[in-house]
């Protein structure tokens, strides 16, 4: 495991750096909190022992700091101080911080506080299942290609659009925006429950099996169900549940399966609803080719207020230059529609 350690003492320093890579671990190192932001974000970084006090930013400071980003994983912080009392834990705690060690440090204790560390870290092996379980169900399909990883990069960019301007106050935090990043890929887990024939038909789908294609929403929350009953706590999968049988909603309420309108619809399936669209005009399917961004981007538009909730579109129109860099990054082969041809939204 690769550890940074954020201390402006530099004879301190050394002695941690020394002691954990005795211990086997890789240190990477900053002198305040300024720094170790910057390296947190350039480096694959998931666990920082940081001093309280600093220059520049202080060890509250950087708690508080990577507590309001997404770093697109969790931070384990375990913060060093002289102080002590419980005001000192109380204020470390309620800055971020997931241990509180008091100077000077114990070896053995500092041991026992990173297998904590990396227990906890552990976890995030459930994003990789997650993950995994929704590449399964896209496997089915030969023409997704990178869909999951576009789309869950978008719904991202739409969520933290609406954190920073504040659209969807006393839902929206950065913990949503880390959880709809995790499980927007299991939106269509359902279709693992389609049969092949409807699922890989070469064309397009009659009205009967399109009924059955609908009935992926259904099936997609009832397997989330179960996981829910045994974990009814689990945010994750309460939100996982949501996109499942919400992300074909319309505002209008014309959607499905529920015919959910406006505010009924959970804003992740708001979220992953847009970004689920834009994603499918923008790839080739069987019955189409790519439509090039501004085909997308106006055929979304004349949906707002319909298909789509007004504030997701002007957060769509606020990070249209970010939605066409991931658009090009996690490009599939295929070749865009003339920009002349005027398509039909028929999602």
């Amino acid at each position: 495991m690769h550890i940074l350690v954020v201390e402006d003492d530099a004879v301190t320093a050394e002695l941690l750096a020394a002691v954990l890579e005795e211990k086997g671990y890789e240190v990477a190192r900053a002198c305040d909190g300024v720094e170790a932001l910057e390296q947190l974000r350039a480096q694959d970084l998931a666990l920082v022992i940081c001093d309280w006090e600093m220059p520049r930013m202080d060890g509250l400071e950087l708690c508080r700091a990577i507590r309001a980003q997404d770093f697109g994983r969790y931070v384990y912080i375990i913060l060093l101080t002289a102080r002590h009392g419980p005001q000192a834990l109380i204020e470390g705690l309620a800055a971020g911080a997931d241990e509180f060690m008091s100077k000077p440090l114990a070896p053995d204790e500092l041991t026992v506080r990173l297998r904590t560390a990396e227990r906890i870290l552990a976890l995030e092996t459930r994003d990789v299942a997650i993950f995994a379980m929704a590449k399964l169900a896209e496997s089915r399909d030969p023409e997704t290609g990178a869909h999951l990883e576009r789309m869950r990069n978008y719904s991202r960019l739409l969520a933290q659009r609406l954190l920073d301007t504040g659209c969807a106050p006393g839902e929206m935090s950065p913990e949503y925006v880390r959880l709809i990043y995790q499980t927007s890929p299991l939106h269509d887990i359902g279709k693992v429950g389609i049969p092949d024939t409807v699922l890989l038909k070469p064309g397009r789908l009659s009205d009967r099996e399109f009924e059955i294609m609908k009935t992926h929403t259904l099936v997609g929350a009832e397997t989330l169900e179960a996981a829910l009953r045994k974990y009814p706590g689990a945010k994750y999968l309460l939100m996982a549940w949501d996109i499942a049988i919400s992300h074909h909603e319309r505002w209008d309420g014309s959607g499905y399966p529920r015919h959910l309108a406006g505010h009924e619809i959970p804003l992740c399936g708001r979220i992953v609803a847009l970004a689920d669209v834009y994603d499918a005009l923008t790839s080739k399917r069987v019955y189409k080719q790519a439509f090039t961004h501004d085909i997308a981007r106006s055929m979304v538009l004349k949906e707002s207020g319909t298909h789509f909730d007004a504030a997701v579109i002007e957060a769509f129109t606020d990070t249209e230059d970010q939605f066409m860099a991931i658009q090009e990054q996690l490009a599939d082969d295929r070749a865009p529609l003339a920009d002349k041809v005027e398509p039909q939204l028929c999602l």
